[in-house]
């Protein structure tokens, strides 16, 4: 534990300030309790909510005890950052099938690393002022509950969506946290729920994957369909994604919080190779080569080009019948990869059934 004649208080309110500075949106400061959340994870993977990933259970009670996972934590900085471009148009593009959706997180470049570089350097400046202290950084990249520790240090509520919504900034934000060995004094927790009887964010859901009150169950949810699952996506569930082909949007898009969101900063999240107005069938005819030269340095990655295709596919066959959506769709049914030439095939039955009806 580092040693400072500085006043923690002072030290707490320096480091909001230096967070902000580096160009996150709020900072807020928490313990290591993290209470109910624990249980309330425990009984969704009890329900198998989780699909296929199990490493969301696979690292015991470290997800839920920021101690346990580094020794010697006593608080976990808590930080936001905003992230949605200025102009994207969210509701036109789902409205328009022949084109793709690319939930608006994945839009610019990687997160991970931009945010990951600013803990890095709160921390080196922290350690300016006080000295050598432990601490590690964290990004959507480890077993933290990261929700559950912003609403523990205030920067919101879990809504019925099961994102953080906060009052001034919506949800439109990624979280990062920092875990220090430093008795910071803590921040209060966001206790009310600002929801009340709203429930716009579960009747939009196009798959249903709610099943309750900040009850998700991702295998049916698009983000985990189309990102996460490496299979085939269930056929009952394809009509239901639309041109939706990395990620979905549309519990922020209708939540009446979001009018309060305000346009990122930082340039890094603004769209690349103009994946914020493409065609699905110009996506589909990207080589394995394009693929990764155009994704690189982007969530889009993740997913791997199969599965992209796969995701592309099935976009295709909910869009129009038009001359390049089903040139598209032939140019890939001897494609390499049974997983895409079997979306494909269903692809092509949905054209022709409609063009039968």
């Amino acid at each position: 534990m580092p040693s400072t004649s500085l006043d923690p208080a002072a030290l707490a309110d320096s480091i909001k300030e230096w967070g902000r500075e580096l160009g996150f949106q709020q900072v807020g400061i928490t313990g290591v309790d993290l209470g109910e959340h624990e249980a309330h994870l425990e009984r969704w993977l009890a329900a198998g909510y989780q699909g296929e990933m199990d490493y969301m259970a696979a690292h015991g009670s470290k997800r839920s005890h920021p101690e346990q996972l580094v020794p010697g934590t006593l608080r976990v900085i808590s930080l936001r950052m905003d992230y949605l471009p200025g102009d994207t148009n969210m509701a036109e593009r789902l409205a328009q099938p022949e084109k793709a959706y690319v939930s608006r997180y994945a839009l610019g470049r990687d997160y991970h690393k931009l945010i990951r570089k600013r803990l890095q350097q709160l921390a080196e400046r922290i350690q300016q002022v006080i000295g050598p202290f432990g601490f590690r950084a964290f990004v959507d990249s480890a077993p933290v509950l990261e929700k559950a520790v912003a609403q523990q240090a205030g920067l919101g509520w879990i809504g019925k969506n099961t994102l953080v919504l906060n009052r001034k900034a919506g949800s439109w934000f990624f979280l990062g946290e920092l875990f220090v060995d430093i008795a910071l004094p803590v921040d209060e927790p966001t206790a009310r729920d600002h929801c009340g009887s709203c429930h716009a964010c579960l009747d939009i859901c196009p798959t249903e994957a709610f099943v309750g009150d900040r009850v998700l169950d991702a295998r049916r949810c698009i983000s985990y369909l189309t990102i996460e699952l490496k299979g085939p996506i269930p056929i009952e569930l394809r009509p239901k994604i639309g041109n939706r082909v990395f990620g979905c949007d549309d519990c922020q898009i209708v939540c009446p919080w979001n009018r309060f969101a305000r346009p990122t900063e930082q340039t890094d999240f603004q769209p690349r190779h103009s994946l914020d107005n493409a065609e699905l069938a110009t996506l589909f005819r990207w080589t394995e080569e394009e693929f990764l030269s155009r994704t690189e340095g982007s969530p889009l990655r993740r997913t791997g080009y199969q599965s992209w295709l796969r995701n592309l596919a099935v976009g295709l066959g909910n869009a129009p019948s038009s001359i390049p959506v089903l040139e598209a769709l032939q140019s890939r049914r001897e494609d390499p990869s049974e997983l895409v030439r079997e979306h494909v095939e269903w692809a092509l039955a949905q054209h022709e059934a409609r063009q039968r009806s």
